[in-house]
């Protein structure tokens, strides 16, 4: 019964994770907007989805790359941090002790560690003297979008939740 009930929130649960993950890099791109040099990031809702719901037993540990395609460093801790070369940085977990619990499946990080190694950088529209490449006009607009999707999936989990209270109703 628990199989079932997980099975069918998954993919909104999985949803709402790549939402807030590209929420994230759409707010990075509009406080970046006058950064130089900084360019904008965004992912494929769809693709991400894909690989998310594909890959829902993907270990987190070593292996990681950072949105800009550079291999994390495995040394140095738990926790390892390294510059990428678009100036990012990014984090990997690692298991330290045989008894430490792999960080895979459906857990808080799965989703949005694929979500942000989907990250593409956006192309400009138009030319920057500083080579910023965000546009605070499209920036504002797939934020925008991207939040009505967000309370849209919540409205619809929620229609989800309510069906199955009324269901187990005596």
């Amino acid at each position: 019964m628990m199989n079932q009930l997980d099975s069918l929130f998954n993919f909104q649960q999985t949803a709402l994770r790549v939402r807030g993950q590209r929420q994230e890099l759409l707010a990075a791109n509009i406080a970046n907007a006058d950064t130089p040099n900084y360019k904008a990031r965004d992912i494929s809702f769809a693709d991400t989805m894909k690989n998310a719901m594909g890959e829902a037993g993907t270990a987190l540990a070593s292996g990681v790359t950072s949105a800009a395609g550079v291999a994390v460093a495995s040394a140095g801790g738990p926790l390892s941090l390294m510059t990428g070369a678009a100036g990012g940085l990014a984090t990997t977990l690692l298991k330290t002790s045989p008894f430490h619990l792999s960080a895979t499946g459906s857990g808080a990080g799965s989703d949005l560690t694929n979500a942000n190694s989907d990250a593409l950088y956006r192309t400009g529209t138009q030319g920057s003297v500083d080579g910023n490449t965000v546009d605070g006009d499209v920036e504002r607009n797939q934020f925008t979008d991207n939040a009505l999707h967000y309370e849209a999936s919540l409205a619809l989990l929620r229609a989800n939740i309510k069906d199955m209270n009324t269901a187990l109703q005596p």
